[in-house]
């Protein structure tokens, strides 16, 4: 059976359920619907199995042509549908006969989205073990992007059982006016926020903002007051962190704008979350529409609904939130410290599905990060039934579970009795490849990056118009030319992975000489080029993908991720399409702007090559005797460049740079 698109609508995709797992710690996000429950809703009542191809639309539903009879249901926020011109139900299966032309109209005062699913499924495109579309990559779905006026689909064939109504008491409760039940954690007060601020947080109503996407709902609210001066070596901030995991549904703020990071979101980055949605209710997420008011509802984790249901258990058809009130724990579920007693350990809470455990006091240590890959590996190994994913960040690892099936009370007593089966990590060695890659220094179009910044952002903040005079000014340099030997000196030891998606590193020089310190960019861009390169705070990124960003641009590189897979490319490994490692330390050496854009046309024609590969290993315990040996120099070019920062920091806050965002404009 073939489907023809006739209108596709603003926004209408392919999505299945539950979207793409297990690449969460390489920059993959799930995708999927954004409403799930909506989503699967329209399945079962066709016969389809919940994970079958459906279609969401954004905004405004498409008007589909179909050639053979077939059967189909409308579900999500309220719209008109007709079949041939009549007029049909929502929630209920729907018979269209060959011929006839599906139509659903735009969404009306409420909600966001609106979800069709045809019994027997759409044939779509399979990447990494999903058929979900993710915009931003280019892949999976249809073509790896939106549907489009001409196209034609092709029915499935999933096992179609027999379709049913959705009753009214299972069908969710859409609204103007959310109530988000969260938990609290991974970054509570007093830590990084004051206890004013979440109770300014949890009594507040949040108004959605325009710009908002499927990786992320924007927010008008409250500014916090913060708990800390600034985020150290992760940036002047105090927002800033050491880059660690995110989960979808946390409560994101990048500086002192919150977002709530959506199933298109980063898995990755360097922002404290005070407060993150649990995943029974994230399917709310996907109906926020701008103009609408949010109230975050503090709720037991315990105590949460289980995402696996659909029916009255999903507590979906009320729109409040039912609580007697949340953790009393500030996200943190337990503290101890490694076996040899050396090292703190914190055990955060990240929703009801996630433990980010945290390694050390807030500072860069690569022992932190050794630390973190044991850890993992130990995890990994084991392999406990409902483990999901590993994410590592700088020095923290996210475990994300099933919560029906490993419940995070039991999460949390299996990785305490874990950490004391841990060895030492001192003497550790791993495999680490010198990669060395081409730079465009303030490439051209990082420069037109900045100039969409000032123009449809910020035009006053300190880092415009030059982001690498912000890096010499802030690091104490007598000009932009330190800079640049700085960064082509250096050699960035891979520690993080898709910290802004698809297999985009967060790296730190091994040499603490070469760590040129920054802030990220408050609010940050809404458009960054694909594989510019920055730094924030203490680390540099490639970024992997167009999209938002705050790191400071310093150029641009070729791809990091090979967008041809599974089709071959040179350099990159033919079992997967990103090219770095965790460990690898990557190297550059410079190239124009017209030779990187051959360059680049030659990685996405799968000829040629600019990468230059040499297989090694990285000892922590001669890195150790590394910085023993240039301990003076190196104290003293670090205090050199902590003056700077202070400086820069006076700067700011005579600038007024520190003040609510509302007085500073």
């Amino acid at each position: 059976m073939t489907i023809t698109v006739l209108r596709a609508g603003p926004q209408t995709t392919l999505q299945d359920w539950p979207g793409r797992t297990g690449y969460w710690k390489v920059g993959v996000p799930p995708s999927g619907p954004m409403d799930d429950l909506s989503f699967r809703l329209a399945n079962l009542a066709v016969g389809n199995p919940e994970s079958a191809v459906g279609i969401e639309a954004t905004m405004a539903g498409p008007a589909l042509r179909f050639d053979a009879p077939a059967v189909v249901a409308v579900t999500g926020a309220p719209v008109r549908v007709t079949v041939a011109g009549r007029p049909v139900p929502q929630w209920v299966p729907v018979s269209v006969a060959a011929g006839e032309t599906l139509d659903i109209g735009p969404v009306g005062a409420v909600g966001m989205r609106v979800y069709l699913a045809v019994a027997g499924g759409i044939e779509a495109q399979e990447y990494l073990g999903s058929r979900s579309t993710f915009t931003l990559g280019r892949f999976g779905g249809h073509h790896g992007r939106p549907l489009a006026d001409g196209d034609e689909l092709t029915v499935g064939a999933e096992a179609a059982g027999t379709p049913r109504r959705v009753p009214s008491g299972e069908v969710p409760a859409l609204t103007n006016h959310w109530q988000l039940g969260v938990t609290m954690g991974p970054h509570g007060a007093p830590e990084f926020f004051t206890r004013a601020d979440i109770d300014d947080l949890l009594g507040a109503d949040y108004e959605v903002h325009f710009n908002s996407d499927r990786t992320g709902i924007r927010l008008i609210g409250p500014q916090p007051r913060w708990a800390r001066r600034d985020g150290g070596d992760a940036g002047l901030h105090p927002s800033n962190i050491h880059d660690n995991a995110y989960s979808v549904g946390a409560l994101d703020f990048t500086g002192d704008t919150p977002i709530l990071l959506g199933p298109d979101g980063p898995s990755l980055g360097g922002f404290v979350c005070p407060v993150t949605v649990v995943a029974a209710e994230r399917w709310k997420l996907g109906q926020l529409k701008p103009g609408d008011t949010v109230r975050f509802v503090a709720v037991r984790s315990e105590e949460a609904a289980s995402p696996a249901d659909t029916g009255v258990a999903r507590r979906a058809t009320i729109a409040a939130v039912l609580s007697a009130g949340g953790d009393r724990d500030d996200g943190v579920l337990a503290r101890s410290c490694t076996a040899d007693g050396t090292t703190s350990v914190t055990y955060r809470r990240s929703g009801d599905d996630n433990i980010l455990v945290e390694y050390g006091d807030m500072t860069l240590d690569l022992a932190l990060r050794a630390r973190v890959h044991a850890l993992s590996e130990r995890i990994a190994a084991e392999a406990p039934r409902g483990l999901l994913d590993l994410t590592p960040g700088i020095r923290s690892l996210q475990v994300k579970a099933d919560p029906d099936v490993w419940a995070q009370r039991d999460m949390l007593a299996w990785l305490l009795e874990c950490e004391d089966q841990l060895p030492a990590a001192a003497d550790l060695v791993v495999p680490s490849r010198t990669v060395e890659l081409p730079l465009s220094w303030d490439d051209p179009s990082t420069r037109e990056a900045i100039e969409r910044y000032m123009l449809g952002v910020r035009s006053d903040a300190p880092w415009c118009p030059w982001n690498i005079e912000f890096i010499r000014r802030m690091n104490g340099l007598d000009s932009v030319d330190d800079v640049y030997r700085t960064v082509f000196d250096a050699s960035y030891l891979v520690l993080g992975l898709g910290d802004v998606y698809l297999g985009a590193p967060v790296a730190v020089p091994l040499d603490p000489r070469h760590r040129l310190v920054t802030t990220k960019y408050n609010p940050a861009r809404t458009w960054t080029p694909e594989n510019a390169v920055g730094i924030g705070g203490a680390y540099l990124c490639i970024y992997g993908m167009e999209g938002p960003g705050g790191y400071q641009f310093v150029g641009r590189t070729t791809q990091v991720w090979n967008h041809r897979h599974p089709l071959p490319a040179p350099d990159f490994d033919p079992e997967h399409p990103w090219l770095l490692r965790f460990f690898d330390q990557i190297r550059w050496y410079p190239v124009s702007a017209e030779e990187l854009l051959d360059m680049r046309a030659d990685v996405a024609a799968g000829k040629g090559t600019s990468t230059r590969i040499t297989d090694g290993t990285f000892s922590l315990s001669q890195h150790r005797e590394f910085l023993d040996a240039n301990a003076a120099d190196i104290a003293a070019t670090r205090a050199a460049m902590g003056a700077a920062h202070e400086e820069e920091r006076r700067r700011w806050s005579a600038a007024g740079e520190f003040a609510p965002q509302e007085v500073r404009a």
